[in-house]
């Protein structure tokens, strides 16, 4: 088997294997894939006993055949280099074009261009990315992906790092991968800013990259999400959670947490060209960025979300007219978390939290600890009833004693003669002024004392 053989059938076992995994994905999304070919005249030196140009058309033109058998993949090929010459002290930085443009089954004519294309010119990697920008027609839910072939770096004084920037927002440039072919390490770390940069250091790791690169662009990936307790064990699920592009902020997947039939987290299919922000939408929320695919193999993302339980009861039998919730935050933070009704069970992560729960008067528990897997009881008495009755109407408002000190309950209605008040056992004092009375002193004051599950009846 000599060299050129070997290539071929290692090319060729690489796609077949990517073609099959491709053939499994569910996702039947458009992916388009924006070849930008450098055709400057650096192209034509010497490389691997042949010329670089001569090796990127051998490897390019077997990729391209391969890419034939895969649905949902359209191409497209600028070049950049090939229209003008390159003379001493002249360059020309606009030598960049469009040459086949996003269409279905147009393989030979990207193959024609890159077998005859003739390298002359400079290197405008930058003008190449920027006008790249306007290759991609509108598709709001196709994948786009450039794949940058090049041996040179910028050659015209321009910063390819702040296009590649301006492009990604857009959602035109998924990732730009960058192939160096023979390039030194200075040069590669110069276009690190562009995306992934692979070192093409020979003709055998040339096919290799270009092959993987490809495979990243055209195929997805499994995953799952392990939602871990305090023992590092992925036994949470049942939580929503959303996952986001980190770099462009668009929303991917909206999903909730489950388990398999093997009672495992559930396999997820997503795209390798993401780097994901994950929000988990526990009370309170977990997140968690930077979250990088590796295509060909299953991947884990790990998330804490250790979880128990607050269950708010009423002690006793309640009327189903009495309705009352509780606000619960982190303990020490005035924000609110969760708005939680009384006889109801919520999950929250574990931690402590405070209780502001809203009977007349309120009632304040701070640092309610949630534990791992367990319930956390809370009970609070059940409320007695005043039935408040009056022959006019009038302004008011309830008192409760609290450290010798009058505490502000509520006030009374100003447009009703009957009034129904759910207040908490204790002693209250009432302070009330008719609307027909014009003197201060007309003000009435009665003390009453609310019994647990018991109706007092006050009239004024």
């Amino acid at each position: 088997m000599n060299k050129y053989t070997g290539i071929l059938f290692l090319l060729f076992s690489f796609i077949f294997n990517f073609c099959s995994t491709a053939q499994q994905q569910v996702n039947t999304e458009l992916t388009r894939i924006l070849f930008i070919f450098d055709a400057s005249n650096s192209m034509n030196g010497p490389w691997q006993g042949s010329s670089r140009i001569e090796i990127a058309r051998r490897v390019m033109i077997n990729m391209l055949d391969s890419l034939k058998k895969l649905d949902n993949l359209e191409l497209a090929l600028r070049i950049y280099g090939h229209q003008t010459p390159l003379r001493p002290g002249q360059q020309d930085c606009n030598d960049t074009k469009l040459e086949v443009p996003f269409s279905p089954g147009n393989h030979d004519k990207l193959k024609n261009w890159i077998k005859y294309v003739i390298p002359k010119g400079t290197t405008p990697i930058a003008r190449s990315l920027e006008k790249a920008g306007d290759d991609f027609p509108d598709c709001k839910t196709c994948r786009n992906i450039i794949i940058l072939i090049t041996d040179g770096i910028e050659a015209c004084d321009e910063d390819p790092c702040a296009i590649a920037r301006a492009l990604r927002p857009k959602g035109i440039v998924v990732r730009p991968f960058v192939i160096g072919v023979g390039l030194n390490a200075e040069y590669l770390k110069a276009l690190e800013c562009i995306g992934t940069v692979y070192d093409a250091a020979s003709e055998e790791s040339f096919v290799s990259i270009l092959n993987l690169v490809v495979s990243e662009a055209v195929n997805n990936t499994t995953a799952q999400i392990n939602l871990n307790d305090i023992y590092k064990k992925p036994t949470e699920t049942n939580i929503s959670y959303t996952l986001y592009d980190q770099k462009t902020g668009a929303i991917k997947h909206n999903y909730v947490h489950t388990f398999n039939k093997s009672k495992l987290p559930d396999t997820l299919v997503l795209d390798p060209l993401i780097t994901y922000k994950l929000i988990v939408h526990s009370v309170p929320k977990v997140e968690k960025k930077d979250i990088k695919i590796i295509p060909g193999k299953h991947n884990i993302i790990e998330a804490d979300c250790p979880q128990g339980f607050l269950d708010l009861k009423i002690n006793g039998a309640f009327r189903y007219d009495y309705k009352i919730k509780a606000i619960i935050r982190e303990s020490g933070n005035m924000q609110t978390l969760n708005v939680q009704d009384l006889n109801a069970q919520h999950k929250y992560l574990v931690g402590k939290y405070d209780l502001e729960i809203l009977t007349l008067p309120r009632i304040y528990i701070n640092e309610v600890e949630i534990k791992q897997s367990q319930s956390t009881k809370i009970e609070i008495p059940l409320p007695g009833v005043l039935d408040f009755y009056t022959y006019q109407t009038g302004y008011g408002a309830i008192f409760v004693y609290e450290k010798g000190e009058m505490i502000w309950v509520c006030n009374l209605a100003e447009d009703t003669k009957n009034q129904k008040i759910y207040l908490q056992p204790g002693k209250y004092k009432i302070v009330y002024r008719n609307k027909k009375a014009d003197r201060t002193f007309h003000t009435t004051e009665k003390f009453i004392e609310i019994n647990s599950g018991k109706t007092t009846v006050l009239t004024l």
